[in-house]
C-alpha cells in the first residue's frame, strides 16, 4: 500500500511539471486525499467549501444612536474616545450652529453593529453626565435619513465670516469718500434702470457725515471758562458742593451751624377799624331795653 501511494505521487508531480498546470503547483501538501485516485475530487470539495466560506462572511447592519442633552465641552473627539468603548464607532456627527459653530446639544453616532448600538442607547439613557441627563435612543433604519451624515468626515473649522468682518472693519476718512463714491455709482444705476422700466420711486441719497477730527488749539484755562458761559467754575452749585466737602472733612473740628430758611415776610396793608361815636352806642342800648 505505501509502495502504491508513493507510486501515485511521484506520478501526480510528473504529469503537474510535464504538463505546467496552474492548479497542481497550487495544491499545498496538507490537502493531499488519503486515495491518490480521489485527489482531484478532494480538490473540487475543498474548494467549493472555501467559496461558501468566502462568499458568505457574517453581515453586520450598522445602528445609529441619537444623543441628547450633551453637555458643553463635549465635541466630535471626546464623543468617539468615549463611546469607542462599546464598540467601533463608524460615523458621528454633532449638530452645530452655522453662525457661531457651537454645539447645539445632539448629535448622531453610527456602530459597526446594531446590537451594539441598541446595548448604547438601554444603558447610557438618562446617565448623569457632567451634571446632565443623557438621552440615548436607538434610530430604527427606516428613519435614518440619507443626508445625517454628510460632511461627517470633513474637520471642523469655526465660521470666519470675512465678508462681515471687512464690513464692520473702521475706516479712515479717506476709505470713507471711496466708499459712498462706489455707492452713489450703484444708486445712479439703480435709479436709471428704474426710470427706463417706468417706475417712479424716490429714496433718499447717502449723505456721509463730515467725521474728520479737527485739530483743537492750546486751550487756556480762562478759555475753558469763557466757553462754558453761565454755568462757570465757580457757579453757586459748584461753592455748595465745594462747602460741603470741605465740611465732612472737618466734621470733627468745626461744628456745623444749622441754618433755617424762613419764609419771606410779606408787608399787608392793616384797615384801621372805624370807632362808633358815644350818641349811637346810647341809642342802641335804649332800643335793646325797649325790645326787652
Amino acid at each position: 500500500m505505501a509502495a502504491q501511494w508513493s507510486i501515485g505521487v511521484a506520478e501526480a508531480t510528473r504529469t503537474a511539471t510535464a504538463s505546467g498546470s496552474k492548479t497542481a503547483n497550487k495544491v499545498p501538501k496538507e490537502l493531499l486525499s488519503l486515495d491518490p485516485k480521489l485527489q482531484t475530487e478532494f480538490q473540487k470539495r475543498v474548494a467549493s467549501v472555501r467559496k461558501r466560506g468566502a462568499s458568505k462572511p457574517e453581515k453586520l447592519t450598522p445602528g445609529v444612536v441619537y444623543l441628547g442633552h450633551l453637555p458643553r465641552g463635549l465635541y466630535e473627539p471626546q464623543l468617539k474616545e468615549y463611546f469607542t468603548q462599546f464598540g467601533t464607532v463608524k460615523r458621528l456627527r454633532l449638530s452645530r450652529s452655522k453662525k457661531t459653530g457651537n454645539s447645539k446639544g445632539y448629535g448622531f453616532l453610527e456602530f459597526e453593529s446594531d446590537d451594539v448600538a441598541k446595548i448604547v442607547a438601554d444603558t447610557m439613557n438618562n446617565y448623569l453626565f457632567c451634571e446632565r441627563l443623557l438621552k440615548c435612543h436607538f434610530v430604527p433604519p427606516e428613519k435614518v435619513h440619507e443626508e445625517l451624515f454628510k460632511g461627517c468626515d470633513i474637520p471642523f473649522s469655526k465660521p470666519s465670516h470675512p465678508a462681515v468682518k471687512r464690513y464692520n472693519k473702521e475706516r479712515t476718512y479717506e476709505e470713507k469718500i471711496r466708499m459712498e463714491k462706489r455707492f452713489k455709482k450703484k444708486e445712479n444705476k439703480l435709479r436709471k434702470r428704474l426710470a427706463e422700466k417706468g417706475i417712479d420711486y424716490t429714496f433718499p441719497k447717502l449723505v456721509l457725515q463730515n467725521r474728520r477730527k479737527k485739530k483743537v488749539a492750546g486751550t487756556t484755562l480762562q478759555k475753558s471758562v469763557d466757553n462754558e458761559g453761565p454755568t462757570a467754575i465757580c457757579s453757586p452749585t459748584f461753592l455748595e458742593r465745594r462747602k460741603a466737602q470741605a465740611a465732612e472733612m472737618n466734621d470733627d473740628e468745626v461744628d456745623n451751624e444749622i441754618v433755617l430758611k424762613l419764609p419771606p415776610i410779606v408787608n399787608k396793608k392793616v384797615t384801621p377799624l372805624t370807632q362808633t361815636p358815644p350818641s349811637s352806642r346810647r341809642k342802641k342800648a335804649k332800643n335793646n331795653k325797649g325790645l326787652s
